[in-house]
């Protein structure tokens, strides 16, 4: 019984394949669940910039009116 045991676990061994299935070479595309997220994403980056542009302008004006 053993014996049987034994030899039905080492075909199970040897008929297990480690490597994995090839992937298909596909580009990957954004979900179209998360596209109005990313938009939005997109969007927040562009707005941030000239955010920071604004600010860093305005700091100028302050600097340049409080120098003698």
């Amino acid at each position: 019984m053993k014996r049987i045991l034994m030899i039905a676990g080492m075909l199970l061994l040897a008929a297990c394949d480690p490597t994995p299935p090839p992937q298909p070479e596909t580009e990957r595309q954004p979900n179209p669940v998360f596209e109005t997220q990313i938009q939005a994403m997109e969007k927040a980056r562009a707005v941030e910039g000239q955010v920071m542009e604004a600010a860093e302008a305005q700091r100028r004006q302050m600097d340049a009116a409080t120098q003698p």
